[in-house]
């Protein structure tokens, strides 16, 4: 049977948000246009449309485990990530892409840990073994801040990847495109930002007066 939760979640959506945003749905059903396109986590706790309060059609997002972005591989295979990736740069046109990592991510913890296969494919062992191109970003791996370094260096290595695409590097090059870095707190509501010019990640605006604890700026090099 369907989930009672989603048949209740839809019913309320019919009743309560659908009717005031019919105008901007019918829009959408012949077009979107996003200008910011999202890579993320897959993990449930990590919403990007929840965290920037975004409507629908204001954000194209990729959800994969870890928020990785492999280098380019023209090779014939299946490229989920690499597929999605090309559509908003090439066909949606979008101005900034950002890469969103998170605390207490399970893809890197899985990784850090050497965690056993989950089923005979690993497919997540070997996806995440691409979390070992970030490892020297992260420094100490006895530290107890760790994992929180290792999520930071993932996040800018996958940026660093995504200059590997040539279709993201001409557009980043003539100015078409911006590249970012962020990490979101899952406990504290908390996002960081790396700054491109210093590699540190802090916060993008003054929470003061929010309800967000203050988070020092972490530097992932």
């Amino acid at each position: 049977m369907f989930p009672i939760y989603l048949t209740e979640g839809y019913r309320s959506f019919l009743q309560d948000r659908f009717p005031t945003e019919r105008r901007r749905f019918a829009q959408l059903a012949s077009s979107q246009n996003p200008e910011i396109l999202i890579i993320s986590c897959c993990d449930s706790r990590v919403s990007p449309s929840a965290i920037f309060n975004a409507g629908p059609g204001e954000l194209f997002t990729i959800r994969n485990v870890a928020n990785i972005v492999p280098v380019y591989q023209p090779d014939g295979q299946y490229h989920g990530t690499s597929a999605a990736l090309e559509f908003a740069v090439q066909a949606l046109e979008v101005k900034h892409i950002v890469v969103l990592g998170h605390a207490t991510c399970g893809g890197i913890k899985a990784y850090a840990n050497k965690a056993k296969p989950l089923s005979p494919g690993d497919f997540i062992g070997k996806w995440v073994s691409l979390v070992g191109q970030a490892e020297s970003k992260a420094g100490d791996p006895d530290a107890p801040d760790y994992l929180t370094k290792l999520e930071l260096a993932v996040v800018k290595q996958s940026i660093e990847n995504l200059l590997t695409f040539p279709f993201v590097k001409e557009r980043v090059d003539d100015g078409r495109i911006e590249l970012h870095g962020a990490h979101f707190g899952v406990a504290t509501g908390s996002l960081l930002v790396c700054d491109p010019k210093t590699g540190e990640f802090k916060p993008p605006l003054d929470t003061a007066g929010l309800a967000v604890r203050s988070v020092a700026a972490i530097a992932c090099d």
